[in-house]
């Protein structure tokens, strides 16, 4: 006899999970554990993702294409993260990233964003 429910698997194919489009110009599919997300995120050449930070640790790998971030602040240095190429941003750490081609990526958060699971990431949705 066990008191905790028993874990559940979840086994899927990115091109069968839901693209929820944020803009015209930035789609996004998730799948989120008890304490980690994976979010294959898709931009189109010249898409921006604002200066922003959160509270969770983020790893972004770049399948195709190419994102240049900005970290600290936009007056920053930028770096170009290439496909086969991973970027650490630690918890709370402003960034900025712009599509320099058409992109796919994967990020991963621990723990999950309550923001992009409840919608109130406008900061992505140009709101």
């Amino acid at each position: 006899m066990t008191d905790a429910a028993e874990p559940t698997v979840t086994h899927a194919r990115w091109d069968d999970l839901p693209q929820e489009a944020l803009n015209d110009h930035i789609g996004r599919r998730m799948v989120t554990g008890e304490r980690m997300m994976a979010a294959q995120v898709v931009l189109e050449k010249g898409a921006i993702v604002p200066m922003h930070s959160h509270g969770n640790e983020q790893l972004s790998q770049i399948m195709a294409g190419a994102l240049r971030f900005w970290i600290g602040s936009e007056d920053a240095s930028p770096i170009d993260v290439s496909a086969g190429e991973i970027l650490h941003i630690p918890s709370n750490v402003p960034h900025k990233a712009e599509a320099l081609v058409d992109c796919t990526a994967v990020d991963i958060f621990t723990p999950p964003r309550q923001d992009w699971l409840d919608g109130t990431d406008s900061y992505l949705r140009g709101k």
